[in-house]
């Protein structure tokens, strides 16, 4: 039967003979067959529907097709199976260089007769695989089109998980390289028809699978962002972005315009791109999303890309209200960028030569459209009078055009420019005429994110603001070996006297990247400050060993002796040891170990823990500032020296409760009470200093956490039970014990590190814990001291003996927080809270031990802080820093920098270390680092006046307002400003106005 079928088909009877004779063989067809048979027909007509050079070729093997997927399922199933599907997808169908462009038709027609049978979900899932693979290759509008209407019949098909996120993406990219080949009616509606059966399977892909649609739109903005590709994207994108649901048009533009990641460029190509596609016919709520995305730039003050995109495009713009398809939103696109656009008078007089023409193709028209739009224009065109008036020469053609068209009051003409305008401040766009920028107002410098580099950022920030560890920075002698720290040194330099609103880090950023760290990917601050003092100690350490040699040599003076046996920097100002006691509960040994550290890790209790109470068991109280000391509960065993420290993991076993509790001071909240840490605690004089007359407070309420809880946990002894048992030496065997640290030299800068980020089995990922952790401004430290240490202080108590070794109380003060925007610490933002610490108690003490103010200003709640995030610098307060977990609960404190406040309770080590680190007046830095930042400070003024100059091709003064202006402009200085016309005021031509869409 085959064979008599192809004879027909081929023969040069007339058509009308064939089809019958094609009827006949069609009528056979549906009796029963041997299966051999049956094969035989459906290759005949799988070749006919493939490579069938007519159309009629096509439709005979079509109608076989059908014939036998009716009526012979089982043969139709066995032939139509995955491994002949695989082939057609893979390899195509006929002849090399004429392969069949009807594969995805043949699938799509074969489909519907195996739906029900045991292959369909092989052939669902090899199709899920295979339409991804021919989306990244790239296909024509027609054939995604036909992938399109593939899905669309059969959605089982469509990907899922990821790799229907990346199906999207890759749709999207096609979309982006589709062309209309021809431009004649029918082809241009082919196109269009094509475009948006695409864009019609990504709307049904994002009503289904919400989660596809952001990444969806990060993979759009990428592509109208690209400043690298040759050929812009085709406008066919305008068509993606209509299914976008306009709720999530905020958090979209919010996003875009805050994402410090991309440049100005890139935003400004995207913002272009996004203009043109006013053009595509048949989009809907285009506008809204390009008037959206330029009132988010304003709102971040990207001006200069306003500037920059307004008069390049608005002439395009204004020339598409000649097409009544596009008409409507191409006049919402047009008012917004006119009546936005109100520092300068440029934007709108390029328009001038266009418009007597424009509004005399509307009146032409005559159509509800046209009508509607010219009065719309004419609005807009007397508002744009009023706002920049004193050219009567370049507006009366255009008065005369619209002198027929209703006039607005004034009223409606200030509503409109006043809800319009990018700012309100003239000043923030002072920049944008011939005069120079200049840093934030608050002096501090900003740090260029160099590509999710702000976890750097922000900690560079924190070690600048740490005053006297800058200080020793700045300081360092030229020639000191130590290559890092010059680089630290140099970028501390830069960040105190440069001009730049910002600066790049890039240099330091290679010299001190952790080499495990992936390029480009966020990483964990905490892991890289602590890898950064690690590398700035060892190197330092490096130059000590250097000096032994040079020493064994006699090559070195006796004052450059005394200098390298010294502590390293990082010692001196982070430096601190704490002493890991295990004492063995059955034989009631003790063994000891000191460690050294530069910060602590502290964990969060388990949930079944409660913070410390006043009414818990006992605790060691510890004092207030002043020369009393507490004495410990046992004899403190014989300490020894260890290179290595141990982070204390969470503990789901029980803990003691004889613990030193941490305190705080200072106010914290409003409406937290105060109420003393405990009541054993004695001489609670707050009077002794300012600050503490607000009462010593809990940092928070009772079922939330605080430093200090997060402290008192890391410090209280812990159960050493089970399988977590301790080998004791002198019982040679596993015993139940019990072990505490307890800090024995506080270091002069502590910084506390949260452990916020812990390893869930479950999902095998790093998850955080967004618990809000209140943070006080003052905190009281308890610190182990030696007998030696406190002897003097002993003498003076003479109440009772002076015990082998003591508790002393520490105060720190709050200088710098870090904190971490996310849910997860391989994602998210950081950014920092820094202020400058001073002392607030002056360098010679009393002898009765209390303290004084040297003034009011300096008391640490009047102390400046400052908010970084990268190139932007702020002023904050520390009511900013408390709060910012309640408003934004996934931004949370994650590492803490206090500074030790000098007093007699201080550390005898690090008091001399602040000492020394405090110069006299400023740094004064070696003639190569001032000859560099003096010559970086000059290119910065003269790249300002070159793009002064660039810009004054196109800026000028504002024209002197009437005076019945002056009550909306409230700008006094507009009185002075005069009138005029730049030379470019009238540019522009007819040649942005052409016939076609496209």
């Amino acid at each position: 039967m085959d064979k008599i079928l192809e004879a027909v088909v081929m023969s040069s009877y007339p058509n009308n003979v064939k089809q019958g004779l094609v009827r006949r063989v069609i009528e056979a067809a549906k009796q029963p067959m041997d299966s051999e048979q049956c094969w035989s027909m459906l290759e005949l007509s799988t070749k006919l529907f493939l490579t069938g050079d007519t159309k009629y070729k096509r439709e005979i093997g079509k109608e076989v097709l059908e014939v036998y997927g009716h009526y012979h399922p089982e043969e139709f199933e066995e032939f139509f199976n995955v491994r002949f599907l695989l082939s057609l997808l893979q390899e195509g169908y006929g002849p090399l260089g004429k392969r069949s462009h009807y594969v995805l038709d043949y699938i799509q027609l074969g489909l519907q007769f195996v739906l029900e049978s045991p292959s369909a979900n092989s052939i669902f899932n090899l199709l899920k695989i295979e339409v991804l693979r021919k989306v990244c290759e790239r296909p024509s509008p027609k054939q995604c089109a036909k992938i399109s209407k593939l899905l669309t019949q059969h959605p089982q098909c469509i990907p899922t998980g990821k790799h229907q996120i990346l199906f999207c993406q890759q749709l999207i990219r096609c979309i982006g390289q589709f062309q209309c080949v021809s431009e004649g009616e029918e082809d241009i509606m082919e196109f269009l028809e094509q475009v948006n059966k695409v864009s019609g399977l990504l709307q049904r892909i994002w009503r289904t699978q919400t989660s596809a649609i952001l990444p969806s739109l990060k993979e759009l903005f990428s592509i109208i962002s690209s400043t690298e590709e040759q050929e812009a994207p085709s406008n066919a994108l305008a068509s993606v972005v209509q299914f976008v649901p306009l709720e999530l048009m905020d958090g979209v533009i919010r996003n875009l315009t805050n994402d410090d990641s991309i440049t100005d460029v890139q935003m400004m190509t995207a913002i272009s791109r996004m203009i043109d596609w006013v053009s595509w016919p048949l989009g809907k709520n285009i506008d809204k999303w390009i008037i959206a995305l330029l009132k988010g730039l304003a709102a971040v003050k990207k001006f200069s890309i306003l500037i920059e995109v307004t008069l390049s495009k608005i002439e395009k713009v204004f020339s598409k209200l000649l097409y009544p398809i596009v008409r409507e939103g191409a006049l919402s696109v047009l008012q917004y960028m006119l009546l936005s656009f109100q520092h300068s008078h440029e934007a709108f007089h390029l328009l001038l030569p266009h418009i007597p023409r424009l509004v005399a193709s509307l009146k032409k028209e005559d159509s509800n459209s046209a009508t509607s739009s010219l009065e719309q224009l004419a609005e807009l065109i007397h508002c744009m009078f009023f706002r920049f008036s004193g050219f009567p020469d370049l507006y009366e053609p255009v008065l005369e055009a619209v002198k027929a068209l209703p006039i607005p009051n004034e009223d409606r003409i200030k509503h409109l420019l006043g809800q319009n305008a990018w700012t309100s401040q003239k000043n923030e766009l002072a920049c944008f005429y011939p005069r120079l920028a200049s840093k934030s107002e608050t002096g501090k410098i900003g740090l260029i994110n160099l590509g999710n580099t702000c976890y750097m950022n922000s900690i560079i920030q924190s070690l600048f603001m740490a005053s006297d560890f800058r200080h020793s920075v700045l300081n360092l002698a030229e020639g000191n070996s130590q290559p890092l720290m010059t680089k630290l040194q140099w970028l501390f330099a830069f960040l105190e006297h440069s001009q730049r609103p910002a600066i790049s880090p890039e240099s330091f950023l290679s010299a001190s990247w952790p080499p495990w760290f992936t390029p480009g990917a966020q990483q964990d601050c905490s892991e890289y400050l602590k890898y950064l003092l690690d590398r700035l100690h060892e190197e330092e350490k490096t130059g000590k060993r250097i000096y032994q040699k040079l020493k064994e040599s006699s090559f070195m003076s006796q004052a450059m002796e005394q200098h390298y046996l010294n502590k390293t920097l990082i010692e001196k100002m982070f430096g601190g040891k704490m002493m890991t006691k295990i004492r063995c509960l059955k034989c009631l040994n003790v063994s000891s170990r000191e460690e050294a550290f530069t910060d602590l890790s502290l964990a969060f209790p388990p949930p079944d823990r409660h913070v410390l109470s006043t009414g818990s068991a006992p605790v060691l109280p510890v004092e207030e500032i002043g020369p009393q000391f507490i004495e410990p509960p046992g004899t403190p065993s014989q300490i020894t020296g260890s290179p290595w420290i141990r982070r204390k993991p969470h503990v789901s076993g029980d803990r003691a409760a004889n613990i030193v509790p941490v305190e705080t001071l200072g106010f914290q909240e409003p409406g937290n009470q105060a109420t003393p840490l405990n009541s054993n605690a004695v001489g609670m004089d707050s009077t002794k200093d300012p600050l503490l007359a607000f009462g010593e407070q809990t940092c928070s309420p009772k079922d939330s956490r605080s430093v200090p809880d997060l402290i008192n946990y890391f410090l209280s002894p812990e159960k050493l039970t089970a399988e977590n048992k301790y080998h004791c030496e002198k019982c040679a065997s596993l015993q139940d014990a019990e072990k505490v640290a307890e800090l024995t030299e506080g270091p002069h800068y502590l910084i506390l590190t949260l452990l916020r980020f812990s390893f869930d089995p479950r999902t095998m990922r790093r998850k955080k814990i967004l618990d809000n952790v209140s943070i006080p401004l003052v905190l009281k430290l308890p610190v182990l001291v030696a007998p030696e240490d406190s002897e003097d202080v002993w003498q003076r108590r003479k109440d009772r003996a002076a015990p082998s070794s003591s508790f002393v109380s520490i105060i720190y003060d709050l200088c710098s927080v870090v904190v971490h925007s996310g849910i997860s610490s391989e994602s998210g933002h950081y950014y920092c809270y820094s202020r400058e610490c001073s002392d607030t108690v002056t360098h010679g003490q009393p002898r009765d031990g209390t303290l004084k103010p040297t003034s009011d200003k300096q008391l640490d709640f009047e102390i400046q802080w400052y908010l970084f995030n990268d190139t932007r610098v702020s002023f904050s307060s520390f009511e900013s820093v408390s709060n910012v977990t309640s408003f934004f609960p996934k931004d949370t404190a994650y590492v803490l920098f206090y500074r030790q406040r000098p007093g007699r309770q201080s550390c005898p080590m690090h008091k001399a270390g602040a000492e020394s680190s405090r110069p006299h007046g400023e740094p004064s830095l070696n003639k190569d680092l001032m000859e560099a930042i003096s010559k970086d400070n000059l290119l910065y003024l003269q790249e300002q006046e070159k793009e002064a100059r660039n810009r004054a091709a196109y800026i000028s003064a504002l024209p002197k307002s009437p005076l019945w202006w002056r009550d909306f402009d409230r700008d006094k200085d507009d009185d002075s400003s005069s009138g005029g016309c730049s030379p470019a005021a009238g540019g522009g031509g007819s040649g942005s106005f052409h016939g076609l869409v496209f």
